[in-house]
């Protein structure tokens, strides 16, 4: 087929598979995405997103394809300072619904590289939900209005399928690496990274939320490589996720556990040295080396409770620092509630929990 000036034109069939096989290329090329955010909160259920950076690389860490947006969420952006934003900045922005197919293109088929997943995670699922829920709305409603058929529908694209994810935060703790300071800057100088201090200075705070969020996304990839060089990486499926209350994409194992109804009263606190009893509260602490799956799904089958939050009935904390505490770790000496390493908690487990009413 040829146009007008004897052009050859493809047949639709044929400019669909052209696409379909530039893309495959492009993705065989840099099969890795970087991927960074700003928010107006810490979590998905009750924040927005206000900007997403990305940007797709190859196992050498050389930069294919960058990408950056201000979104704006239709709601209050929040403080400038949370995020870097001003609010006529964030007004200028656009819709989700107008950035989510560039994503799709950008996230799909390739290992996702984002540091502390159930949140960044968590923040682009409930985003992709919304406005996919939102269009078929607005689609329902023109189907029932006059004129049907007349007025397109929206296709605002899906919900990103990443061949992986890869949390750079969960890999560090699973390689034990020592670091005080959780973010993705905190990390980086842990790691022998130069110039990633993550302290706020008076002249960081005048470089525009773009330069940083690159500055952020580039990061990303150094980190993932220097941990990648060092050991094991925590690398979820996506489909072995989902949103916890809060919109944190966590394992259908950890969300489970949380909503398990209890199997016994609580006896009380853990005395070290004794046995475990069935109906003791297990909280893990993010600071072990072991997958937090293995343990909670241990804690499942002996019939422990499992809890995300540490308060006084707490019986007993996973946690394999020792000083410098903080968190949960932190809070639970504080509260006189004594902490176990992964291994010390298995090893109680292996040796019997005692049953409930003994």
């Amino acid at each position: 087929m040829t146009d007008t000036n004897g052009t050859a034109e493809q047949a639709p069939g044929q400019q669909e598979q052209s696409e379909q096989d530039a893309r495959h290329a492009a993705v065989a090329a840099h099969p890795f995405v970087a991927v960074t955010i700003q928010s107006t909160g810490i979590h998905p259920s009750t924040g927005r997103l206000v900007s997403v950076d990305a940007v797709t690389f190859d196992a050498d860490g050389e930069i294919g394809e960058e990408f950056h947006a201000v979104i704006n969420p239709g709601s209050d952006p929040g403080p400038h300072h949370f995020h870097g934003l001003t609010h006529e900045e964030v007004a200028a922005g656009q819709r989700f619904s107008q950035v989510l197919r560039t994503l799709d293109r950008l996230i799909d088929d390739r290992t996702l590289i984002v540091h502390n997943s159930p949140r960044v995670w968590g923040f682009i699922v409930s985003e992709a939900r919304r406005t996919m829920n939102a269009a078929a709305r607005a689609n329902r409603s023109r189907g029932r209005g006059r004129g049907r058929g007349r007025r397109r529908r929206q296709r605002v694209g899906h919900v990103p399928r990443p061949a992986a994810i890869v949390d750079t935060l969960a890999s560090a703790r699973r390689q034990e690496i020592a670091f005080e300071d959780t973010r993705l800057g905190g990390l980086a100088t842990a790691l022998g990274i130069p110039d990633a201090s993550p302290v706020a200075t008076v002249d960081r705070a005048q470089v525009p939320e773009e330069e940083t969020s690159r500055e952020q996304s580039l990061l990303l990839i150094d980190v993932h490589e220097t941990l990648r060089e060092q050991g094991p990486l925590c690398e979820r499926e996506p489909s072995e996720l989902r949103a916890d209350r809060f919109g944190l994409q966590r394992t259908h194992v950890r969300v489970d556990a949380v909503e398990a109804p209890r199997p016994h009263p609580n006896p009380g606190v853990y005395v070290p040295g004794r046995s475990l009893v069935q109906g003791m509260e297990v909280v893990v602490a993010p600071e072990i080396e072991m997958d937090p799956n293995d343990i909670i799904e241990a804690c499942l089958r002996e019939e422990l409770a499992y809890s995300e939050k540490l308060t006084r009935q707490t019986s007993v904390v996973v946690c394999n620092k020792t000083t410098d505490l903080r968190g949960k770790a932190m809070h639970a000496v504080r509260k006189g509630i004594p902490l176990l390493s992964d291994v010390a908690f298995m090893a109680a487990v292996e040796r019997g929990v005692t049953p409930a009413g003994r």
